[in-house]
């Protein structure tokens, strides 16, 4: 799926569809164009529709002295700008390079900017802009990246409604498409903090925009992602590694290709239970249709010419002959013929008074 169909006008859902995965390597390349690759590498063969990096300069995003807010038994760094110096050696000319090895793997190329410099060369390699939760009331950088006229996701994590409202109205001004991640920001979150609810929330608050789902929990058997999707989710964006066991920053709750196959199976699974969205009785259901309803019949004998009463009347399986919720129209009719108990009546059997 090409992340910009997300944002196409279509008719009212009959079925849940696949959403579009956005598999979040961020900065688990810790420097190495060659792990770059790889998670590419792996994020397409695990079936994401984008992979997706960050692009910053710590000095630009963090003053020196910005504490950690992760866990640092995971990630013992305790100053954000540290962690961030230590990732930040990726510029223009590598995600020039990174985008073209998207392009020839068959995978979108996106990576969050967090500052007006990147923005600008990323501009020329992405077709969708993602702004992270961290930058939700950060108005005049949310205006400049609108200005480039390209499709917002917008993540939405530790914002209050009104936080929310109010950069949805500065994109809305703008023009741009726009979908709203739900996310918390805790990392690892917990499955009982994971607040899928906000999801139908944001739905409901924001039916004009897509909505989707940042994750944060620990991969398990990714049914939380699964759970989204459910709950109306159309874009999943997780933290990806192609080594879950690496030490600090983000690997320890990210998933892997595997946890992608994984996902993508059970998903599909899944969806082909729920079915199609709408009410109906179903083709392999025409045998209990047939057989296991009520056909009005005869509770008793009923002589030829007789108008039949209710007391003449009872319900009883199959449903072969006249359904029950013709019984006002029943009565008063008389019988064509005699009708001995237990008759299943059609209407051959009956005459008009």
């Amino acid at each position: 799926m090409k992340i910009t169909d997300i944002f196409a006008t279509v008719a009212p859902e009959t079925r849940i569809p696949l959403p579009c995965v956005i598999a979040e390597a961020g900065v688990n390349h810790e420097g190495s164009m060659d792990i770059a690759r790889r998670l590419i590498d792996e994020a397409a063969e695990g079936g994401a529709d984008a992979i997706k990096f960050q692009t910053y300069k710590a000095a630009s995003l963090a003053s020196r002295d910005s504490p950690a807010y992760w866990d640092t038994s995971k990630e013992p760094t305790k100053s954000q700008y540290e962690l961030f110096r230590k990732h930040d050696a990726f510029w223009k000319n590598e995600f020039e390079a990174l985008k073209k090895h998207c392009d020839a793997a068959g995978i979108a190329f996106l990576s969050t900017p967090f500052d007006v410099e990147s923005a600008h060369f990323l501009n020329d390699l992405m077709d969708v802009f993602k702004i992270s939760s961290s930058d939700i009331t950060n108005k005049p950088f949310i205006e400049i990246l609108c200005d480039f006229k390209k499709p917002i996701l917008l993540s939405t994590g530790a914002a209050h409604l009104h936080e929310v409202a109010e950069a949805v109205e500065w994109i809305e001004a703008k023009g741009n498409k726009l979908a709203l991640l739900h996310c918390v920001l805790n990392y690892p979150t917990a499955d009982e903090n994971a607040a899928l609810g906000m999801i139908p929330a944001l739905k409901r608050h924001f039916p004009q925009h897509v909505i989707g789902y940042s994750d944060h929990t620990l991969p398990k058997d990714m049914h939380m992602l699964e759970t989204a999707v459910l709950l109306g989710a159309r874009v999943l964006e997780k933290h990806f590694s192609h080594d879950k066991s690496l030490p600090g920053n983000d690997h320890y709750h990210a998933m892997d290709k595997e946890d992608l196959r994984h996902f993508y199976a059970r998903l599909k699974n899944t969806l082909a239970a729920v079915g199609e969205l709408e009410v109906r009785a179903l083709p392999q259901e025409e045998p209990a249709r047939r057989h296991a309803r009520r056909s009005l019949v005869t509770a008793r004998a009923v002589p030829a010419g007789q108008a039949l009463s209710a007391a003449d009347l009872t319900w009883k399986r199959p449903a072969h002959g006249i359904s029950p919720r013709h019984f006002d129209e029943v009565l008063g009719l008389r019988a064509r013929r005699d009708l001995p108990e237990d008759t299943v009546l059609t209407w051959a059997d009956l005459d008009r008074a």
